[in-house]
């Protein structure tokens, strides 16, 4: 079943090009696929291990030839696969799956909670995450970090540097919320804004411009244009527009919509929203530390029954940070055989499962372009929570500087080529990258 894409993927393919677009959501899983054996990425030796490891903590650049003859015998190859696993956590329960944490009850249940009870080991957990908090955003800040991740159970935060997906300031984007939470946010003084609503305010506007157009068209061809000098029809909203009641004489008899029921009104229509990628909050800026004191005295932040009781959201991070602690992605190679015409062929597959974010994707498929000689296939599974990151929220403002981008980001941990992807605007919209693959060392991908 795995070796075949999911019956989601659409069927219309993007044009080959040399490279992806940045993909933000967190991916749960991925299954590349070739006609070559994985065997360079299997059993690897301590030593290979613990030079991955040093690549990592020292951001060591590693850029392999176009193609490799001998992947397995590539020392080079396999500490930059170990080095390409590695991502930050906190907090770190070994015997809890911290991530996802959104729909993550059904995992958590019955395992071992001893703070759900006990609130002065609450405090400790929770002052513990502060901490590890504020050293990620002052990193991020530095340009130390390029983005991370904070993952509630009810939300997630996605803050990225100045100078990434087109951004000239720290942003940072929640989802999903909801009326509470952004009034909550707006009475701390958080400026933010809703993109996706506004974007479809602007498309609702537009299309009923381009409609009024051609009824008004319509209605000259037929002889009944509208007199100079005749006033256009007042809104629902407006008192006066009752008028023509009045000179009928039934004012009485119909109920005017008060101020209490207009408020109720728009009021239905945000609470609409709630719980869905439409819902993503924008916050740019200075207003991104306003938001990061609101979020660490939050109460909502943290469930107060349940399976998730008293845990504090799950850090995810591409670099170290105060309190972090280094995880690996889990990987093996699987090999299988399918049936093509009327003969079977081997196909070899390489599994990677764990929160993989951004970086490690690219990292990866930078390592395949290589050791597959430019040939290969990869079926990605979506944290959905997280595809909306995707969208492009800065779709009204100048490109970026490149140049201005790599200098202010050197030190950020990444691979240049990666911050290259990760520093261009979003395209994906709403979705992620489902399918991708390579042929010719040149990519095509299905959303």
């Amino acid at each position: 079943k795995d070796l075949h894409s999911p019956a989601a993927v659409p069927e219309v393919p993007s044009s080959p090009k040399h490279e992806f677009p940045a993909d933000w959501s967190i991916k749960t899983r991925l299954l590349f696929m070739s006609s070559q054996p994985f065997t360079w990425a299997e059993h690897l030796k301590a030593q290979e291990e613990a030079q991955g490891f040093a690549q990592h903590c020292r951001a060591i650049e590693t850029n392999l030839p176009q193609s490799l003859q001998e992947p397995k015998l590539s020392t080079e190859l396999r500490c930059a696969f170990q080095q390409s696993l590695v991502y930050w956590l906190h907090p770190s329960l070994p015997w809890l799956q911290l991530f996802p944490r959104i729909g993550a009850d059904r995992k958590i249940v019955r395992k071992a909670s001893p703070w759900s009870q006990d609130e002065d080991l609450q405090q400790v957990l929770m002052s513990d995450w502060s901490v590890s908090f504020t050293s990620l955003y002052n990193l991020l800040k530095a340009k130390l970090c390029p983005y991370f991740y904070v993952c509630t159970y009810q939300f997630t935060v996605l803050f990225r540097a100045a100078g990434l997906a087109g951004s000239d300031v720290i942003t940072a984007v929640i989802s999903p919320t909801t009326r509470g939470l952004r009034e909550a946010m707006r009475n701390e003084g958080i400026e933010f804004s809703l993109p996706l609503v506004e974007e479809s305010k602007m498309r609702k506007q537009k299309n009923s411009e381009v409609n009024l157009e051609t009824e008004g068209a319509t209605s000259l061809e037929a002889g009944n244009s509208v007199e100079d000098g005749e006033e256009p029809a007042p809104s629902d909203d407006d008192d006066e527009s009752f008028s023509w009641l009045e000179e009928m004489g039934v004012q009485d008899k119909v109920k005017k919509p008060d101020a209490i029921s207009i408020k109720l009104r728009k009021e239905n229509h945000e609470v609409q929203m709630d719980h869905k990628p439409e819902s993503l909050a924008l916050v740019k800026g200075t207003n991104t530390f306003t938001l990061l004191n609101f979020l660490i005295n939050c109460k909502s932040l943290v469930a107060v029954a349940g399976p998730q009781a008293g845990l504090p959201p799950t850090l995810l991070s591409p670099v170290a940070f105060r309190g972090g602690t280094m995880q690996t992605l889990k990987a093996r190679s699987i090999n299988a055989k399918a049936r093509v015409h009327l003969a079977y062929e081997d196909i070899f597959s390489l599994e990677i499962v764990g929160p993989v974010m951004p970086h490690s994707l690219h990292a990866l498929t930078m390592l395949l372009k290589a050791a597959q000689r430019g040939a290969f296939s990869g079926v990605f599974y979506t944290h959905e929570p997280t595809a909306v990151f995707n969208a492009d929220l800065e779709n009204t403002a100048p490109a970026l500087n490149e140049k201005m981008v790599h200098k202010d980001l050197p030190t950020c941990g990444l691979h240049p080529k990666t911050l290259d992807q990760l520093s261009q605007r979003p395209t994906l919209r709403k979705s992620s990258i489902r399918f991708l693959e390579m042929k010719d060392y040149a990519y095509t991908w299905k959303s």
